[in-house]
């Protein structure tokens, strides 16, 4: 052998040699004494050569929580009171060849403290009147070291949630009568970590009987008028909670309708009144303690003055100035007497009784100042109603309009008579819109042509006068009337207009 080989054989020898047993020198813990729950806590064992651990246990009070193939940590994530105890850890080492030793560490004792204690609940009243405001509470409290932990708190009923994860444990609830249960409360870090809740308090709500029912109209008096809206609205002096009023007729027994809600007054409105309307009417009153009734009050129904219809004498209301026009205003369901009012732009002409029914007419002598949208009132005294407007169209009498000298009656000079006298158009400006207007006037069908009226001779007379300058038509008039005009002041009877229709 060589010296080399003497060596390990001595190395193996020491080795069998030495002691198996604790060695704290070599394998050291290192575990912070004291935490709060929901800390996280770090348990770490190391050799005086990691490389050489093959095996790392992990005890707490003698009993193995966590083995490692070679140097790790043991983490306490959320660390619980019950984490509490005494710490060690035990390696296997390598030493040459297959030879193993067992070193184990001190012992170190970690103590887990409580955050803070689980919360009480605190209810300003246990047995409340319904609707009224009750404050609960949720307090708990945090060790001076770790005042500035932020705390979040959550309000519970019956397993329902009801205020999650507030900053304040402080509430403000008007409870009803369904919200009678067990209620609790929970404080919790804002990471969730530690979480607590308190003891249940059984909260029980009183509701409070509905009385004093009241049946009361509008308008006041039971007074209705037919066509208009009647409500009828039933009242409690007192009660809690959900209540349904319900509305009859006293003579005939009909169920009119109900409603539900949280309040003292209920309405319901009849929008259109009629006759058959009149009668006895009450309500009820119920919210599950013991229904009320209100006494029975007579309604009244009366027929007012409904909307009258406004006639005019002069046909499609159109009309020329010089005319007499008549306004017929009726009313055929109003009550007598009526009291009838003309109106024109809505200023007054004047006003006409009739004393037993039926219509009431107003005449008018036409001028240029009565175009314009016309109206009628009718009252009774139950109120006033008025018409719906009808205009009336006021013109200047349209002037005949002739076509002369050409083959047929269709085709010739145009002229036009005014007082009786006839005259020419001149061409400024004349086109086919303008000879349209011509021939429609004259039921001569389509427009043709726009000749001059010297095709048509003989010439007009000298002393015959011009009427028009210029006709501006869109050539959708009647007449040539209806056209704005322009008054001569250089024409002419060279320059006559003439016009052609296709018909005959």
């Amino acid at each position: 052998m060589g010296e080399e080989d003497t060596e390990e054989e001595e190395d193996v020898e020491n080795c069998w040699e030495s002691p198996v047993g604790v060695r704290p020198d070599w394998l050291s813990i290192d575990l912070q004494s004291h935490a709060y729950e929901g800390d996280r806590v770090v348990v770490r064992c190391s050799g005086a050569d990691n490389g050489k651990i093959k095996k790392l246990m992990y005890y707490k009070d003698g009993s193995r929580i966590a083995t490692y193939s070679s140097a790790s940590s043991y983490t306490i994530s959320n660390a619980r009171p019950s984490d509490s105890g005494s710490y060690y850890c035990k390696s296997d080492k390598s030493l040459l060849y297959f030879f193993e030793e067992t070193e184990e560490s001190r012992t170190q004792w970690l103590t887990v403290q409580e955050l803070f204690p689980a919360p009480s609940l605190t209810v300003s009243s246990l047995q409340p009147v319904e609707e009224t405001s009750v404050t609960l509470s949720c307090d708990t409290r945090l060790p001076s070291e770790r005042s500035w932990t932020p705390l979040q708190y959550s309000l519970f009923r019956d397993g329902h949630t009801l205020k999650s994860r507030s900053s304040s444990g402080f509430w403000t609830l008007a409870l009803r009568k369904e919200d009678s249960g067990n209620y609790w409360c929970e404080a919790m870090t804002a990471s969730r970590s530690v979480s607590k809740r308190s003891r249940q308090s059984y909260v029980q709500v009183h509701r409070i009987p509905v009385s004093g029912a009241l049946l009361e109209t509008q308008p006041q008096g039971g007074q209705a008028v037919e066509g208009k809206g009647l409500v009828l609205i039933c009242s409690v002096a007192e009660g809690t909670g959900e209540t349904t009023f319900s509305w009859h007729r006293a003579d005939t027994g009909e169920s009119l309708g109900s409603k539900s809600q949280r309040s003292w007054r209920s309405e319901l409105e009849i929008p259109d009144v009629r006759e058959s309307h009149a009668g006895g009417y009450y309500c009820t009153a119920d919210n599950t303690q013991s229904p009320v009734q209100s006494e029975v009050v007579n309604i009244t129904v009366k027929i007012p003055a409904s909307h009258p219809v406004l006639t005019l004498s002069a046909p499609e209301a159109h009309a020329f100035i010089g005319d007499t026009v008549e306004l017929h205003c009726e009313d055929k369901r109003a009550h007598p007497p009526v009291l009838y009012s003309f109106y024109h732009k809505n200023v007054s002409l004047g006003n006409i009784s009739v004393p037993s029914g039926g219509r009431a007419s107003f005449s008018l002598s036409l001028t240029r100042e009565h175009i314009g949208n016309y109206s009628c009132e009718a009252n009774n005294g139950l109120g006033a109603q008025r018409s719906e407007e009808v205009a009336l169209n006021v013109t200047e009498p349209p002037p005949k309009t002739r076509l002369v000298n050409g083959a047929h009656r269709c085709e010739g000079r145009v002229e036009v008579e005014r007082d009786g006298r006839w005259g020419t158009v001149c061409d400024d400006g004349w086109g086919l819109k303008e000879v349209a207007v011509v021939c429609r006037e004259l039921g001569c069908g389509a427009a043709k042509h726009t000749p001059a009226g010297l095709l048509y001779p003989p010439l007009a007379e000298e002393a015959q006068p011009v009427f028009i300058q210029v006709a501006l038509c869109n050539g959708t008039e009647e007449a040539l009337a209806e056209c704005e005009q322009v008054e001569t002041f250089d024409c002419g009877h060279d320059e006559d207009a003439g016009a052609v229709c296709e018909g005959v």
